[in-house]
């Protein structure tokens, strides 16, 4: 038996969001300096630690705006930081987003735009397109959130829904060179899904967006449903000439965190098996689909024999039925926990890597084989906590949340389950 299981878990998580750092990520992957002006933008979690690798390594002149969500700014010389609200858009992100694309205009061909994109940026970088408001954006973005809608659905809703997203940026910067450095948090690393491709041809289409609203009932705000009926401006398409001189390049992964977090595990002398970095879905089923899992490995030695580590990424989602706090992580791991009934020397951890899961600042939880013990002790039930999508305060009131403050980095989520014998 392992003797530190926590402390081994704990130090996966660290080494998955270690190696997606942007001071180790972005040097290398930066461009020659233009003979033009260097303009720097950028949203996302991970942003202001993107520009600040960016101003620590650049040799030459630059300036810039960038924006991420309150708490995960970094001090900057030449590039302005501004902190704005996620994951529903506030009037900070919406004037940051307009001064942006402002920015980027009246550019020439000796220009360079240095665009920095991580996950969250779709929130962040809100700017309604014509006959729209910031409400109209919020009521949407909050209505399908609450129906678990997956990220990608909502990107392509918010897409259409902006002046800036699906292509747009880069568009408005032609004919400036544009290089965009992202730091992936979405299953496959597409660049045109992470913060809703604002400098990436669009293949998504104004019909696919109202589909996706009728699909979960969303029938409101009016103004929303004439513009999607409308589809007077489609986002540039794959070929667009405007997009010609602009370039993507994903610099950071989940699945390298995952990676990174296995070798953590082979060290320990327990060996890992990779689910992969792109399982979707809702999280209390997750939670017990991989309860099963690890019942098979206990019991049996597969997938993988004890010790053994079965380690995933991806991003799940809840279907809001209560008042609890919610998270996806914690929802899982609760779910998890549940199914799971005390199985002996199982441990789990689940955590965004940015450190924050749902809207609590908090990154995830860990289960242990007396979670539910210790919980029955304390007179918290379980059940009752996640039919309210209350996981963040069944662990709370355990003691067993991993804090980790803002990581300033953003791969998705992390899970790993343990069995240790």
């Amino acid at each position: 038996m392992l003797d530190a299981p926590r402390e081994l878990l704990r130090a996966m998580f660290a080494a998955a969001i270690e190696t997606a750092l942007p001071a180790k990520v972005v040097p290398a992957r930066l461009p020659q300096p233009p003979r033009g002006r260097t303009i720097v933008v950028g949203a996302g979690k991970a942003a202001a630690a993107m520009a600040r690798a960016v101003e620590d390594n650049w040799n030459g002149p630059l300036e810039g705006l960038v924006v991420t969500r309150y708490g995960h700014g970094a001090q900057c010389r030449k590039i302005e930081i501004v902190e704005a609200a996620h994951p529903v858009p506030d009037l900070r992100g919406q004037q940051a987003a307009e001064r942006i694309l402002h920015m980027v205009q009246d550019l020439s061909e000796d220009d360079l735009v240095i665009s920095l994109i991580s996950g969250g940026g779709s929130a962040l970088l809100s700017l309604p397109a014509a006959g729209l408001t910031l409400a109209d954006k919020q009521a949407v973005n909050r209505a399908l959130l609450a129906c678990g809608a997956p990220i990608g659905e909502m990107n392509c809703v918010r897409k259409h829904l902006s002046a800036i997203k699906g292509g747009r940026l880069a568009a408005a910067a032609f004919p400036a060179r544009v290089v965009t450095l992202i730091i992936s948090d979405v299953p496959g690393d597409d660049p045109s899904s992470v913060a809703s491709g604002p400098t990436v041809p669009d293949s998504t289409t104004f019909a696919e967006a109202r589909s996706i609203l009728r699909r979960y009932g969303v029938t409101e705000p009016l103004s929303v449903i004439k513009h999607l009926e409308r589809a007077a401006d489609e986002t540039p398409k794959p070929g667009d000439p405007r997009l010609a001189r602009a370039e993507a390049v994903v610099i950071a992964t989940p699945w390298t965190s995952l990676q990174a977090a296995a070798e953590v595990a082979r060290n320990a002398g327990v060996a890992p098996l990779l689910l992969g970095d792109a399982i979707e879905g809702e999280a209390r089923e997750l939670g017990r689909a991989m309860a099963g899992f690890a019942h098979s490995a206990a019991l049996r030695g597969h997938p993988v024999r004890a010790p053994g580590v079965l380690i995933s990424g991806g991003e799940t989602t809840v279907t809001i039925r209560g008042d609890g706090r919610g998270g996806r992580n914690v929802e899982f791991l609760l779910s998890l926990a549940i199914a799971l009934n005390g199985l002996p020397d199982v441990w789990a951890i689940a955590g965004d890597t940015d450190g924050v899961d749902g809207a609590e600042e908090i990154a995830g939880a860990i289960v242990a084989p007396d979670t539910l013990a210790r919980a029955a002790a304390l007179g918290v039930d379980p059940r009752e906590r996640l039919a309210r999508n209350d996981a963040h305060g069944f662990f709370g009131a355990l003691g067993d949340q991993v804090v980790t403050g803002p990581t300033l980095t953003n791969v998705n989520d992390f899970r790993a389950i343990l069995v240790a014998r």
